[in-house]
């Protein structure tokens, strides 16, 4: 990886999770396959490690702001944090070729929602 891309990477991370309340992951994932020497199999989970903090730091300012209860968002935590665990647990059990292409369409649905 070239000296300058994985904090380039992290700051373009941590602007869209402050912009958008998430999607660094979307940032990550492809400088990682360009320029990361991390193999296909471990790039979803080294992006989720990666995320989580940038995700943490995103939420404590939303939080601190006023932009959200916690509250509000208990339901959704508990939630995510129960599908969190499943994924967890499916990782390794999904063929990676599977991995990228409901990456993709996640990607394709979500910003074909965002859109309309």
């Amino acid at each position: 990886m070239k000296r300058w891309s994985a904090p380039l990477a992290g700051g373009l991370a941590g602007l869209a999770n402050g912009l958008f309340g998430g999607g660094g992951g979307m940032v990550f994932l492809p400088v990682m396959l360009r320029w990361g020497n991390v193999e296909a199999r471990k790039l979803y989970a080294t992006c989720v490690a990666v995320i989580f903090p940038v995700c943490a730091v995103s939420a404590g300012v939303f939080l601190w702001q006023g932009a959200f209860s916690l509250a509000e968002a208990a339901p959704y935590l508990a939630g995510g944090a129960l599908g969190g665990y499943l994924g967890g647990k499916l990782y390794g059990k999904v063929p990676t070729k599977l991995l990228k292409w409901l990456f993709a369409a996640f990607l394709i649905y979500g910003g074909g929602k965002y859109l309309l």
